[in-house]
């Protein structure tokens, strides 16, 4: 074998010397490096100390409120505090309006979540696609997202629902006209009161107007991430789009879907506006949701005390939905 033997690395042979490794010394005192991170974490202070005070200051003081007797039409007093324990709580527990404002709560999200990811998967699998005017058309559905909620409460309320003026009052008649031309008077349909008549539905379509974009925009960036080998693949085994959309496309929106659902409901529990320019939690109790109660018995009748309880009990809904959809978003990432 001609050439130099090569030697490995760390190996003697004879009449070889090997040198050492340098050493590297650090030249930091070993208290240094600690004080060093301490004093980093003094830079934080000045925006997590108010961040802590606006969220903790607040809920404190809500605690505080729910359990003493506090009402501007009564003979209360906020200090010295008249403490009343749990009353406020069971006081809010008996109400049947507290009932009512749970299940209209609990219907409003769960009808509103499913139009909106529904729709929101429909046209996310729609915008996929190259067609003429694609960027146009997907501005108008991404429009309502940028609308105030007043704004669009009172498009939806003034312009297309009134039963008088409105848009689809319009419609109704001109399609009743069509019918009495053609002799179908049985077939005529009268205009629709919508807040009278359907009161949280009417309330359920206008907010998920609002909420349709924002899963859109979800879905369709997690789609865009879609491998097309996968569909090229399955176009080759004889897959059809139906198939394709129930085997491919629906398990990898999954967790944007997952994803959408825990966000939505975490602010489609705070809703408000909607339910104030449009019914005010009426006819009788049919709009009332939890939070709309909490205003009613706080800002409206004046007692604090009971509003004060009832968000500790909305604060306490609200973690326990975030609780098991944050798990099951956690279970759909480790897959």
């Amino acid at each position: 074998m001609s050439g130099d033997a090569q030697t490995a690395p760390g190996v003697s042979t004879p009449g070889q010397t090997i040198a050492p490794e340098p050493v590297v010394v650090s030249t930091t005192p070993p208290g240094d490096a600690g004080r060093s991170e301490r004093g980093k974490s003094w830079l934080l202070w000045p925006s997590v100390v108010p961040l802590l005070l606006w969220m903790i200051v607040p809920l404190a003081m809500t605690i505080y409120f729910s359990f003493i007797h506090y009402s501007i039409f009564q003979e209360a007093s906020f200090w010295p505090p008249n403490f009343v324990g749990f009353d406020n709580y069971l006081f809010l527990i008996g109400d049947p309006a507290f009932v009512t404002a749970i299940i209209n709560t609990l219907l409003f999200i769960g009808i509103v979540l499913i139009i909106s990811v529904v729709a929101g998967v429909l046209l996310a699998v729609l915008y996929d696609l190259d067609f003429f005017g694609h960027n146009v058309a997907m501005l108008f559905v991404i429009a309502p997202f940028f609308v105030m909620p007043p704004v669009s409460v009172l498009v939806w309320k003034n312009l297309l629902m009134d039963p008088v003026n409105g848009l689809f009052s319009i419609w109704t008649h001109n399609f009743n006209a069509v019918l009495g031309f053609l002799h179908l008077d049985a077939l005529q349909i009268a205009p629709i009161d919508w807040f009278a008549d359907y009161p949280l539905m009417s309330i359920i379509i206008i907010v998920a107007w609002e909420w349709i974009p924002f899963a859109f925009l979800i879905l369709i960036t997690s789609l865009k991430s879609l491998d097309q080998e996968q569909r090229e693949a399955s176009s080759i085994d004889g897959a059809g789009p139906i198939s394709q959309f129930f085997y491919i496309v629906l398990p990898h929106l999954s967790r944007a879907i997952t994803v959408v659902v825990m966000i939505e409901t975490i602010f489609l529990l705070g809703v408000f506006a909607e339910i104030y320019a449009t019914t005010k939690g009426g006819p009788g109790d049919a709009t009332t949701t939890l939070t709309f109660l909490v205003y009613l018995l706080g800002l409206s009748q004046g007692n604090y005390g009971v509003a004060s309880a009832g968000g500790i009990l909305a604060v306490i809904l609200a973690n326990i939905v975030s609780f098991f959809l944050v798990r099951t978003l956690a279970k759909n990432l480790n897959r």
